[in-house]
């Protein structure tokens, strides 16, 4: 193992790989079926035939720009396991920010209902209802495919019977008002679709990337109609691109939201846009 992992990060190394060492590892433990911690253990274990075989398909694929998450089928998000695919973008950490933020202001000690819109693989909702007890979870997606892997990972982590799955555009098919609404919708410029790094452009879906002119289309959509769905006091918070802060506010103001502010990731950037229902 400790030769073929020193070979690996050199091959990851001359593909491009940021995290090589770590990468390999990750990898190696997948096929193997370990934990990481085991690599260090039985360094001078061999391997077999067929798990070589394995590995070097898998590392090819890597190399090739191939997601990592995609290759091992899933992440960890907020203490949570979730499966992945290329039916949904692949959950980063930025998105367990946004969660952090709407746990903190969502009402514990009642009942709510909140609201996930393009849940994707269903990380927000499953979250929500998985560290809100009391709350009511709806999980909205413009995909039937996307739909199908958020089930997958609810009923994964417990919550399938907590959570109200609706393919719909946005508000388009949801009835109601809720307590709390959340959303990382998509908000990359189409003029930026095609610079983006390769493993995103051509391994996550196009519909949720995309935030047509300027990265705020789809965002506008969303916050003209936040506020019929909202119940007085209620929270709307946002994933945004670095640089939209300023006009996604303005947005949320037109449409009859208040105390709209921007709020920074922890690299520093404008990540989250929060407003309330008067």
């Amino acid at each position: 193992m400790r030769e073929i992992l020193s070979w690996t990060r050199g091959y990851f190394k001359d593909g491009g790989i940021l995290k090589p060492r770590l990468e390999a590892e990750i990898l190696l433990a997948h096929v193997l079926d370990v934990e990481r911690l085991h690599l260090y253990l039985s360094p001078d274990r061999p391997l077999t035939v067929d798990e070589r075989t394995r590995f070097r398909e898998i590392i090819k694929e890597r190399r090739a720009q191939v997601p990592l998450q995609h290759l091992i089928g899933e992440v960890t998000f907020l203490g949570l396991r979730f499966r992945v695919g290329k039916e949904a973008l692949i959950p980063r950490p930025e998105s367990e920010e946004l969660l952090e933020k709407a746990l903190d202001l969502a009402l514990r000690d009642r009942e709510i209902s909140c609201l996930d819109l393009g849940t994707g693989s269903g990380v927000l909702a499953v979250c929500l209802a998985r560290y809100l007890p009391l709350a009511r979870v709806t999980a909205v997606d413009l995909s039937r495919e996307a739909l199908s892997l958020a089930r997958e990972n609810a009923e994964l982590n417990n919550v399938f019977n907590r959570i109200n799955f609706l393919e719909s555009d946005w508000f388009n098919r949801v009835e109601g008002k809720f307590d709390l609404i959340v959303s990382n919708p998509p908000y990359i410029a189409v003029e930026e679709l095609a610079s983006l790094p390769v493993e995103i452009r051509e391994h996550e879906p196009r519909v949720a990337l995309d935030g047509g002119r300027n990265g705020v289309e789809r965002i506008e959509a969303l916050t003209r109609r936040a506020r019929e769905h909202m119940r007085p006091g209620a929270s709307l918070l946002l994933e945004i691109g670095n640089g939209q802060g300023e006009s996604v506010v303005e947005r949320m103001r037109e449409s009859g939201l208040v105390e709209a502010k921007v709020e920074r990731d922890l690299a520093g950037k404008e990540r989250f846009v929060i407003a309330q229902c008067p």
